[in-house]
């Protein structure tokens, strides 16, 4: 996926993106201080706020194969199965409930699946919404501070669940998070922004 010339003004902040090239099947981190325009960024790339100008090239990946993960997630008012199953209903595919049990299990989560989903604790919340992102394959997945704030099981399960991803099948990911550095092993490329630009 590349992204070019991408421009975004919102009140006295303007995003100037000239080039940035996401390598597909790669980790990318992308990190900044608060307000660089990271955010900004991977609402652009997923399509829920336009740019002003530029384009972005996505490499064969069609809207519906990418998802976004956000540092608070939304969450529907109904189970935790039936939240990490919407998106397949939401693309008419018949979830395996096998397989969804498989995937609440290794995130620990198989005891929580009849519980309402917004009684679940932050850190369970993070751990449902990554599974409702990746419980259908996409293939490219960005993550919003979601690695933030979590207690330090929740963070190394989510972090050993995406390597095992890549060992799979290998998905696009761009992570953001104020922890990345201290987590250089998970990513393969590193993207810094500052005030709105890419910087080496």
């Amino acid at each position: 996926m590349k992204l070019q010339g991408i421009k975004k003004t919102i009140g006295n902040f303007q995003l100037s993106v000239d080039e940035l090239l996401i390598e597909e099947g790669k980790i990318h981190g992308l990190v900044g201080h608060n307000g660089a325009g990271k955010s900004i960024l991977l609402k652009i790339i997923m399509g829920i706020m336009e740019q002003d100008a530029g384009d972005i090239d996505y490499g064969g990946i069609s809207q519906n194969e990418i998802t976004l993960m956000t540092q608070t997630p939304y969450l529907l008012h109904t189970s935790v199965y039936e939240n990490v199953v919407y998106p397949l209903k939401l693309r008419k595919i018949k979830p395996d409930e096998e397989e969804v049990d498989k995937l609440l299990e290794r995130a620990g989560m198989l005891a929580h699946k009849e519980q309402y989903a917004l009684s679940l604790s932050s850190g369970e919340r993070q751990k449902l919404s990554f599974l409702r992102a990746v419980i259908f394959k996409p293939k490219l997945i960005m993550m919003d501070e979601t690695l933030s704030n979590l207690d330090p099981d929740s963070e190394n399960t989510i972090i050993e669940m995406i390597k095992e991803i890549q060992d799979e099948r290998q998905a696009t990911w761009i992570i953001v998070s104020h922890q990345l550095e201290s987590k250089g092993d998970l990513c393969d490329i590193i993207h810094r922004m500052e005030g709105g630009k890419m910087v080496v």
